[in-house]
């Protein structure tokens, strides 16, 4: 691969207008293929970028830094990526570079006016950059005089806790363990992730019903089912080898039923493009029905379920799995309670779902055999998000659904290695057994005190209880709520610190003092030492695997995260030099200390270099329920009041097709029939002309929360098919409207699927 600094660098995509067409019934298909050539051929070259995609999730490859979607155990194509894998591949393979050149180009202020596709496209970042009190742009710096900045700066704050240490889900295990590690020996649990504003709430909940913060069921669970929720999930965009899975249970006589407001092209049909009708554009068809439920209502509709199937089971008792409740389960009786007190009538009215298709549900839900249900954001990032999930668990438990083949819950996590982040300890309020097995194994003493999540992280940089922001990859202020008070807590630091490939948002708003560290990408060969090393990640089902990098550095001198976060605790913690000196050259040793502190990675050395890897235990899905009494435990969920406004809508933010996490790698959100703009809110027609608002004008949006309000102006509206008083727009742009301190109750986790809007003519 040639190798070059970007000489198109600066000069901005040229404008386009607004195109709209008719949505995608379908996902997939040719033109996944010929978006995936294009993007190969735009940034590494189609022989360079052909041959790392052949080394992609599979048996002695690297994982895709893409989502957390697993590769089959036994067989894998020879081309087992999607569409958005390649494009997340292509743009960490490209050959365009930045670095002395460019950044003596473009002031921090020039970067900060352009696009998050701009920053995309500039190229990979190859040398540390310094930012300095009144510096106007970025210069270079060694790597030994960064990692000095960083630990002279942690050793004069007040206390440790005066630091906070972001985690995006792109880390790796062994990186993300050192990461913990280094932080807790330093003296603080300030450990906050992007898990803390995506699938929070999938934890509580889960951990609070069957004893662990994971789902229950493995790849081969699909084609063994009969039905299949997918409740507030896109996966033809967000994780579109999912639609393989859910091909195969297709054919295999299963049952999907989409909930979620928006009907997306991904659970209409999937044109499989590996096979010739796929390539032809002919679809298998997925969804069978398709719930648009009013944004929130998801809690309503699933106890609405529950009131028709205890009404059958009193009826005739045979749908409560008795011998499984009585065996595995504690508290039935107050589900049923919280059941029989509900006006079915008001659920009714309150999810936007007609009785008669409830009733189909129930009538499902009964006669199966075998049910998985998926979701994602659609139902974690909402005021009652635990709760909501809770049901989910409530309707498993009652027909016995959890612990058997075909069968389980299954929540579908974002990030590529964000479950095996948390795994690994990056948790602010991991738990004491935890602690106790680090404290015993290092012989050290680490804090108990909880630490700050995103949203008291952001919180406590704004009241100056944190000065000093570390963040392991991700893109902190794109990811995170309330843009503008974000960008005023980034901004307010003493010292920002970014471990980052490409250039992002956060870069553009640093602190006093900022630092930006580029690091390898999992495709890359890691030998900064001269042996090669492997790392490892966990998928969304508990599947630890390695991933190996085949392909030479794009630069000498970039460094791994692990070699990174050594090169900074060697200078932070002098006490312990040896030891991060030992794991800065080899990861084996890593791996070792893992064994001895995290249950169920005995021998992980031996074991991850199994091809496809190792399930980690997963009690639940063996009927061995991991809560303190052993046994999973049925909830009752009540509803929440909303008071909302009826002039208001509630929004929801998602991505773009063209999109994975902060990183727009385009500007076609071809499945939604959006081209060329992002600058956009989806409306229902009526609620258009109820406002007397024309399709495709400008319009005004406007958040409401607690007396306060943000704005989000000159937006396009387009009609769109969805409920009444529902609308929704991009993520991150309209992440200036999702207010800091609107949370899931429990999790804390911003409620960006949930939020009070008026749209007025611009």
């Amino acid at each position: 691969m040639n190798k070059f600094e970007s000489n198109t660098a600066g000069i901005p995509e040229p404008q386009r207008e607004l195109k709209v067409t008719k949505p995608a019934e379908k996902a997939a298909g040719f033109m996944a293929v010929a978006k995936t050539v294009e993007y190969m051929n735009r940034e590494p070259g189609l022989v360079e970028g052909f041959k790392r995609l052949a080394k992609m999730n599979q048996k002695g490859g690297f994982d895709c830094s893409s989502c957390a979607w697993p590769d089959p155990d036994d067989h894998r194509s020879g081309h087992e990526y999607c569409e958005n894998g390649a494009k997340a591949l292509a743009s960490e393979s490209t050959a365009k570079t930045i670095g002395k050149q460019f950044f003596a180009q473009h002031s921090i202020a020039h970067l900060a006016a352009q696009s998050d596709h701009w920053h995309e496209l500039q190229g990979r970042l190859i040398s540390p950059l310094i930012k300095r009190e009144h510096d106007t742009h970025y210069q270079e710096i060694s790597w030994d005089e960064a990692f000095s900045e960083v630990a002279n700066n942690l050793q004069s704050l007040p206390t440790p806790d005066h630091a906070s240490f972001y985690t995006s889900g792109r880390a790796s295990n062994e990186a993300a363990y050192v990461y913990q590690l280094m932080v807790r020996m330093y003296g603080t649990n300030n450990l906050p992730d992007c898990s803390n504003m995506c699938h929070e709430s999938s934890g509580a909940a889960l951990n609070n019903t069957i004893g662990i913060g994971k789902g229950t069921v493995k790849l081969d669970d699909f084609p063994k089912a009969d039905v299949i929720l997918v409740i507030g999930q896109n996966p033809g965009t967000n994780h579109p080898r999912m639609l393989s899975a859910l091909q195969e249970a297709v054919r295999k006589g299963a049952t999907i039923i989409s909930v979620n407001p928006l009907f997306e092209a991904g659970l209409k049909g999937f044109a499989h493009p590996q096979e010739p009708k796929g390539m032809l554009n002919l679809k298998t068809p997925l969804a069978a029905d398709h719930y648009a439920v009013k944004p929130g209502g998801d809690l309503a509709l699933l106890k609405a379920v529950g009131i028709i199937l205890l009404e059958m089971e009193e009826a005739d008792g045979s749908v409560f799995d008795q011998s499984f409740i009585a065996e595995h389960t504690l508290d039935f009786e107050l589900y049923l309670e919280s059941l029989r007190g509900e006006d079915f009538e008001a659920l009714v009215e309150e999810s936007g779902i007609s009785t008669a298709q409830i009733k189909r549900l129930a009538i499902l839900l009964r006669d199966s055999k075998g049910l998985i249900t998926c979701w994602a954001m659609g139902l974690t990032q909402t005021d009652n998000a635990v709760a909501t999930i809770q049901e989910v668990v409530n309707l498993h438990l009652m027909r016995g659904q959890i612990g058997r083949e075909g069968a389980g819950l299954c929540p579908v996590r974002g990030h590529s290695n964000v479950q095996g982040d948390r795994t690994m300890g990056v948790w602010e309020k991991m738990p004491d057994p935890f602690h106790d097995a680090l404290d015993e194994h290092y012989q050290i003493k680490t804090p108990r005190k909880h630490g700050y999540d995103v949203v008291e992280t952001i919180q406590a940089m704004l009241n100056k209880q944190v000065s000093s922001f570390i963040a392991l990859g991700g893109n902190f202020l794109s990811a995170s709520p309330d843009t503008s008070i974000t960008t005023k807590a980034l901004e307010g630091c003493d010292l920002t610190v970014q471990i980052s490939t490409k250039l992002n948002r956060s870069h553009c708003h640093p602190g006093k003092t900022a630092l930006i560290l580029p690091c390898l990408v999992r495709s890359e060969i890691d030998q900064l030492f001269g042996t090669p090393q492997i790392i490892s990640t966990e998928n969304s089902m508990g599947v630890v695997q390695s991933s190996t990098g085949h392909f030479p550095a794009m630069e000498e001198s970039l460094h791994s995260e692990v070699a990174i976060l050594c090169g900074i605790a060697k200078k932070l913690l002098p006490d312990h030099r040896a030891l991060f000196e030992n794991y800065e050259t080899d990861y084996d040793a890593i791996r070792d200390d893992i064994a001895q502190v995290i249950p169920g990675f005995q021998n992980f050395n031996q074991r991850v270099r199994q091809d496809g890897g190792f399930y980690l235990p997963n009690g639940p899905r063996e009927r061995q329920f991991t809560t303190a009494s052993g046994k999973a435990r049925f909830t009752a969920n009540a509803l929440i009041d909303r008071h909302q406004d009826e002039e208001l809508l509630t929004l929801q933010t998602f991505r773009t097709h063209d999109q994975y996490n902060t990183t727009v790698y385009g500007m076609e959100d071809r499945y939604r029939g959006v081209y060329n703009d992002r600058w956009v809110i989806l409306m229902n027609l009526q609620d258009l002309q109820d406002r007397g608002i024309e399709s495709l004008s400008k319009v005004n949006v406007t958040s409401h929360y607690e007396g306060e309000t943000r704005e989000m102006n000159a937006v396009t509206a387009i009609p769109y098919a969805m409920p009444k008083g529902a609308c929704a727009a991009y993520f991150p742009e309209a992440n200036m409207l999702v207010p800091l301190h609107k949370t899931a109750m429990i999790s804390n986790t911003p409620t960006s699927k949930a939020i009070p809007v008026s749209v007025e003519k611009a």
